[in-house]
C-alpha cells in the first residue's frame, strides 16, 4: 500500500488528500496504547507498534518514522489494525495476531494449538548450545524433547551447524506448526520426528551429545496469571501433573538412554522447582545436577552429565 509520508513535495497536494481520508499513525499508535494500557497488557506501546507494522507490512521503526513525520494510514489498514487492537485488549496474544514469533536470531510461525516461545527459554537454548559447540565430536547430535514450535531445535541446527538435531514432538497440533518453521528456516541439519517422548529414537540410544527440553512444568493445581497463557496456550504444553514434574520424570529416563556418557541434559522449569528437579535427576543416576538462574535472577535451567 502507499506510503504518504514518502511522497515528493511536489505532490503536495495528493498528501494533503491522503492524509484527509486516512489516519495519522501517530494517532493511532496513541489511542491504540492507551486502550491496551486500560487492558493491562503488557508493554502496550510496543504491541501497538508491532501490530501497526504488521498490518502496514513495514519495520518497528518504519512505524516510529512515520509517527514523527506526519504519516498517515488509509481507512482500510486503519479498521483492520482497530480489529487487531481490539482482539489484543481482549489479551489474545501477539503472536497469535501476527503470525510470528521472534527467538533468538529465528523468526517462527505460531498460533493456536503451539507454545508460544517465551524470552526467558532464549537463555536454556544457549546453555544447549554452548553444550553443543564444546563437544569434542565432528557431528555431535543433538535432540530436542517436546519441541513445540521447533524454537529451541531450530536454534541449536542454525547456530552450531556442524551439528545434527531432532526435534521430537507428540502434539499433532503442534506438530504442524513444527513442521511449517523447518521448511521456513530451511535447515538441512535439523530434521523431526513425531512420537512419544518416552520411546523417542532408539536408533541414537548413547550416541548423543546434547538432550535439551522445556517440557511442561505446572503443577496441576496452578493457574497461570497471564490470560494470554491460561486461555490460549495448549494445555498439554503447560501442566506436568499434580506435582508439575510429570514429563521432566520421562525426559530424565529418556535422556539417560539416548545420551552417551559424558553428555548433556539441559532442562527449563519454573522458579520454585529446581531443588526437586536436581534431587529427581539425582536419584536417576545423573551427575552433576546444577540449577542456573534466568536474566531476571529465576531459577529457570537444571543441567545435569550422563554418567
Amino acid at each position: 500500500m502507499p506510503d504518504t509520508a514518502d511522497l515528493p513535495a511536489s505532490a503536495a497536494s495528493e498528501r494533503r488528500a491522503a492524509a484527509e481520508a486516512g489516519s495519522s499513525v501517530e494517532e493511532l499508535r496513541r489511542s491504540a496504547a492507551e486502550q491496551l494500557t486500560r487492558a493491562r497488557v503488557p508493554s502496550a506501546e510496543v504491541d501497538a507498534d508491532l501490530l501497526l507494522a504488521h498490518v502496514l507490512g513495514v519495520t518497528r521503526g518504519r512505524v516510529q518514522a512515520l509517527a514523527l513525520t506526519g504519516g498517515t494510514v488509509p481507512a482500510e489498514a486503519a479498521d483492520a489494525f482497530a480489529r487487531l487492537v481490539d482482539r489484543r485488549a481482549a489479551r489474545e496474544p501477539l503472536q497469535h495476531l501476527t503470525g510470528v514469533a521472534a527467538f533468538r536470531t529465528l523468526e517462527l510461525s505460531v498460533g493456536p494449538g503451539v507454545f508460544v516461545p517465551r524470552p526467558e527459554t532464549e537463555q536454556v537454548a544457549q546453555v544447549a548450545i554452548d553444550a553443543l559447540r564444546a563437544d569434542p565430536s565432528p557431528e555431535p547430535i543433538a535432540v530436542d524433547l517436546g519441541t513445540g514450535s521447533g524454537a529451541i531445535a531450530l536454534s541449536l541446527a542454525a547456530e552450531v551447524p556442524h551439528a545434527s538435531v531432532v526435534g521430537v514432538e507428540n502434539s499433532p497440533q503442534a506438530f504442524l506448526w513444527t513442521r511449517e518453521n523447518l521448511r521456513r528456516t530451511g535447515l538441512g541439519n535439523a530434521r523431526l520426528v513425531f512420537t512419544d517422548l518416552a520411546d523417542a529414537l532408539p536408533e541414537l540410544d548413547g550416541r548423543v551429545s546434547v538432550v535439551v527440553s522445556n517440557p511442561p512444568y505446572i503443577p496441576r493445581g496452578a493457574v497461570p496469571r497471564d490470560p494470554e497463557v491460561r486461555l490460549h496456550d495448549p494445555e498439554a504444553a503447560l501442566y506436568g501433573g499434580e506435582d508439575g514434574l510429570d514429563v521432566i520424570r520421562i525426559v530424565s529416563r529418556t535422556g539417560l538412554r539416548l545420551l552417551r556418557p559424558g553428555g548433556t541434559l539441559v532442562l527449563e522449569h519454573g522458579e520454585l522447582q529446581g531443588e526437586d528437579v536436581r534431587a529427581l535427576l539425582t536419584a536417576d543416576g545423573w551427575r552433576d545436577a546444577a540449577t542456573l538462574p534466568d536474566l531476571t535472577g529465576r531459577d529457570r535451567t537444571t543441567t545435569a552429565i550422563r554418567p
